[in-house]
């Protein structure tokens, strides 16, 4: 896989995948955290990372690293005090990539997204959540409202974010074990995944637009729920 932009990069070789090669333009080249990693360092020109990386956001720089290795859902949920962060269905690599972004700062235990019609972890959703991806344990399975039942059943309360929810997201305690749920751009929560959940939470808009996009509803619930467990 190529990975592609600083961030990404920089966290891809501070986290635990291999880094194989990087190749890189003359000013980024310098770079301190580049010169010290101990890796194969290339120098190339702006045209030639844009051809290997097929993106022209790469900054001056990309790398070769190993596969990403998902995480294990049910390790996820043994994890004491979890906080996880579940997506049903986001197919935007950007929504991802910021969504992966703000979990990882907030500490959050890890993400789980469905193995059909999601997103998944590509150069792109790399790049995006600015290296987090590197960090942040990411799950995959094969029912989102099944991995919300066994959620439940390790123990975890399980809120779910609609606009029709009837309690909002500030009046809830966010303590314990709890997986925060974000429905799809423009569909929202899919009504059985809306059906696992114990409790539909939704924020209050107070301006003339009719709704947060996925990844603003993700930053105000997933601090609001780091918050309420400091």
């Amino acid at each position: 896989m190529i990975v592609y932009g600083r961030n990404a990069v920089r966290e891809a070789i501070r986290g635990p995948r291999s880094v194989h090669r990087v190749w890189a333009s003359t000013s980024t080249l310098r770079e301190p955290w580049l010169s010290g990693a101990g890796i194969e360092v290339r120098p190339a020109d702006a045209e030639a990372i844009e051809q290997r990386c097929g993106a022209a956001g790469h900054q001056g720089i990309c790398a070769e690293v190993a596969p990403f290795r998902y995480a294990d859902a049910a390790e996820l949920v043994a994890v004491p005090d979890a906080l996880i962060v579940a997506l049903d269905q986001v197919q935007d690599p950007q929504n991802l990539g910021a969504i992966c972004r703000t979990a990882e700062c907030a500490g959050a235990t890890g993400l789980v997204l469905p193995e059909r019609r999601s997103a998944v972890l590509t150069p792109a959703v790399c790049k995006a959540s600015a290296g987090a991806v590197e960090h942040l344990p990411v799950a995959q399975v094969r029912n989102l409202a099944d991995f919300l039942v066994l959620a439940k059943a390790a123990g975890m309360w399980c809120y779910g974010a609609d606009a029709d929810g009837t309690v909002a997201y500030d009046e809830l305690d966010y303590s314990g074990a709890v997986v925060l749920t974000l429905g799809s751009e423009g569909r929202g929560l899919r009504p059985r995944v809306a059906g696992a959940c114990d409790v539909l939470i939704s924020i209050p808009l107070r301006g003339r637009v009719e709704s947060l996009s996925v990844s603003a509803a993700g930053a105000v619930l997933i601090y609001a729920a780091a918050h309420g467990r400091a």
